[in-house]
């Protein structure tokens, strides 16, 4: 064993939330939660080949007995593992669980036990599971066991083609298979979000792709009135291959999430949730992206619900390629009076958007009043649970008919280490902690309401009128007219592809460094004088440190980046640093135990006259860029700022070593599970352990989904060479 820190567990309370709902309510939020752990399980198929069946593993060694007893076993006797070893093993139980899959959420770099192969299977095979299903337990081990500790080249972090693995394209694919597919789809107007992609190579040479929309409905036929999908199934000529259009796709956890959702529909409170479920349904049932959209005008129009939710496959950080989405959905609680702040930024935002440095001519035409709540969490089903969410994702619904917002309350506040900071000076430790929740909720909202709530796409429509005036409009770097927009089937994911995700996030968190030194909006979060001179100060710290410790998710035998959000962090530090005038200073020093160590310094003098404009004119050119749809402009500017190994690689190259020898591990959520007893619902909560979180998912899936979920593994298991 490597000298290690543990991964820290914390749980995810929604208690007083929850017990403040009413009956129906309680009813509704738990249909809801299962609808989003049951489709939840679908992130395993879309993670790696081997995700379910080591899930599958491990809730049958977990299920037959209580993680203590089993630690009894499996330490006892001369053949028995060691306690250090058992609680290994148990925090890779609980790392598959929180990400739903052996690879990362955030960084998609693969979790290993950090044991080796025999200790694993030595508890394994002390087990209760094991000694009354021998051969079920012996049969999913060998599944399994051969890839989870496989750090061969393209097994030790996702990606497409021989940067990584990926299970939302066959392991024969690479970018230009993508790029053919997002050709054809957008040629036949189907949406990406819920597709997988798989190649075969005829004997003759010939391609055929078979793109796999997700439904619970497969056949081609048309299954009812309210199938939209059945008309465009069937196979297609696209230049020299075949595009074969099927559906079916996770089949029988689409059907699953369906019908708890059809369950919720019982207990809604007015009518646009149960038409939202309806559409969802539907959408889930025959593979319709046109019933979802639906479904989310439906959501955006229920205005301050008590129980929040939202379920489909939302967002496209995880696919290499970046436009199918994984699935995700939560439920959660309004917090009416952190909600209050969140409010009071929406009805000052239409005076606040004009301070964004690009005309207002780049700016929505109306600015659509979202909701924006700060929500506790009951259920997130999914790899990972963000801070906050804008969505939906849909472009066309986004820039014409609105969004939501919210700030999950209980992640944010959710308890830290007091552990020293790492790379920060003495002098702002004590701040850093005491500021670091207020300073990342005032980032939370002006990123997701002003951040990607902002700023306008230039679109032609089917008719070739576009939604801006060429006579008058000018590009503000420039000072010419407007040479580039988006076509009709264009959208921001599909034109801007495998860039756009990190590259949004970066325009986001821009906006929210540019304007948390406004006094008026520090006032709306009840930061004034120099308590918000403090928080400002601080939010500025939380991502130029942020842009540091984005270097771990590099890496440079790829030369690729796995995480969006700190992607998008190392680039604003690098604009930062850009700058001068000692506004950021990074430092190599000899740490206290005389390792090579890190220390930031910002000068707090400097944040309005100094970074406030180079942030600005920064943010101003991917505004620009992203509006006109300038992709190789945009590109161009992007990758000069996150270009790791460039004439200065051995610079960051080595600031990255000493960030991967003093990294720690990000801490995981154990959330709480309802159960329906009689008329009314119980919320069980667990311990912040890795024993909590392993038992919180026992409970939510007490009778096993085994056999489905194998039946999904093997029907596409020819489809994964790696």
């Amino acid at each position: 064993m490597s000298e290690r820190t543990p991964t820290p567990a914390c749980r995810l309370d929604c208690s007083s939330a929850f017990q403040a709902l009413s009956k129906q309510e309680k009813l509704y939020a738990h249909y809801l939660a299962q609808a989003s752990f049951q489709g939840g399980l679908i992130v395993l198929l879309q993670t790696s080949p081997e995700s379910p069946t080591i899930f599958l593993l491990l809730q049958k060694v977990f299920s037959s007995e209580s993680v203590s007893s089993l630690k009894a076993s499996a330490t006892e006797g001369a053949d028995g593992v060691s306690s250090a070893e058992f609680d290994i093993f148990l925090e890779y139980a609980g790392l598959v669980c929180a990400n739903m899959g052996n690879y990362k959420s955030f960084g998609d770099t693969k979790i290993v036990p950090d044991v080796s192969e025999k200790t694993v299977w030595t508890i394994i095979m002390k087990s209760k599971a094991f000694a009354a299903s021998r051969s079920d337990v012996e049969s999913l081990w060998e599944a399994c066991h051969s890839a989870i500790f496989d750090l061969s080249a393209r097994r030790s972090e996702l990606g497409l083609g021989e940067k990584g693995l990926t299970t939302y394209y066959s392991s024969n694919c690479g970018k230009s298979d993508a790029d053919l597919l997002k050709d054809f789809m957008q040629a036949k107007d189907l949406s990406p979000y819920n597709t997988r992609v798989f190649k075969t190579v005829g004997a003759d040479s010939k391609v055929t792709y078979e793109l796999r929309l997700a439904s619970a409905v497969s056949s081609r036929e048309c299954a009812g009135p309210e199938d939209d999908m059945a008309v465009l199934l069937g196979d297609f000529q696209h230049g020299d291959c075949v595009v074969r259009v099927t559906r079916g796709d996770y089949a029988p956890l689409m059907q699953r999430t369906a019908d708890n959702l059809i369950k919720a529909k019982e207990f809604a409170a007015n009518d646009n949730e149960r038409t939202a479920l309806t559409n969802y349904v539907n959408s889930f049932l025959y593979g319709s992206i046109p019933a979802h959209k639906t479904a989310s005008r439906a959501w955006i129009a229920d205005k301050g619900p008590v129980v929040e939710s939202y379920i489909g496959f939302i967002e496209s950080y995880r696919d290499p390629y970046g436009v199918r989405g994984e699935f995700e959905g939560f439920v959660a609680v309004v917090n009416k009076s952190m909600s209050a702040k969140f409010s009071r930024l929406v009805d000052c935002a239409p005076s606040l958007l004009p301070m964004l440095p690009w005309p207002a001519s780049f700016e929505k035409d109306t600015f659509l009043k979202p909701d924006f709540t700060s929500l506790d969490v009951v259920a997130f089903g999914g790899s990972g649970i963000p801070a906050g969410i804008n969505i939906p994702n849909y472009d066309d619904i986004r820039q014409t008919e609105g969004f939501k917002n919210v700030s999950l309350g209980n992640v944010l506040s959710a308890a830290t280490s007091d552990a020293r900071v790492t790379f920060l000076a003495d002098e702002d430790q004590e701040a850093f902690k005491k500021l670091k929740s207020p300073a990342f909720e005032v980032q939370v909202g002006l990123h997701e309401l002003l951040g990607h709530g902002s700023g306008k796409l230039f679109q032609a429509d089917a008719g070739g009128r576009l939604n801006f005036d060429t006579s008058t409009v000018v590009n503000p770097l420039t000072d010419e007219k407007i040479k580039t927009w988006y076509g009709p089937a264009d959208t921001w994911d599909t034109t801007f592809s495998s860039m756009a995700a990190s590259y949004e996030e970066c325009r986001a968190e821009c906006v929210g460094l540019y304007l948390c030194l406004v006094p008026e909006i520090l006032s709306i979060f009840g930061h004034d004088g120099g308590v918000g001179d403090e928080v400002s100060y601080v939010n500025w710290l939380l991502m130029v440190r942020a842009g540091l410790l984005g270097l771990e998710f590099y890496s440079p035998d790829t030369k690729a980046w796995r995480q969006a959000h700190m992607q998008a962090r190392h680039v604003i530090l690098r604009v930062l640093l850009e700058a001068g005038e000692g506004l950021v200073k990074i430092e190599s020093i000899t740490g206290e135990d005389g390792k090579p160590d890190i220390v930031i310094r910002l000068d707090k003098s400097k944040l309005s006259s100094v970074g406030k404009p180079a942030i600005g004119a920064f943010l101003q050119k991917i505004q620009v860029y992203k509006t006109t749809a300038d992709v190789s402009a945009g590109r161009e500017l992007y990758q000069r700022y996150c270009n790791v190994t460039g004439e200065d690689k051995d610079y960051w190259l080595g600031l990255r070593s000493t960030v991967m020898a003093r990294k720690r591990p990000r801490q995981v959520f154990v959330q709480a599970h309802t159960t329906v007893d009689g008329d009314d619902v119980t919320l069980h909560a667990f311990d912040a352990s890795m024993a909590g979180m392993v038992e919180s998912w026992v409970a939510r899936f007490p009778s096993a989904c085994g056999d489905e979920l194998l039946k999904l593994v093997e029907a596409d298991k020819h489809q994964w060479n790696y």
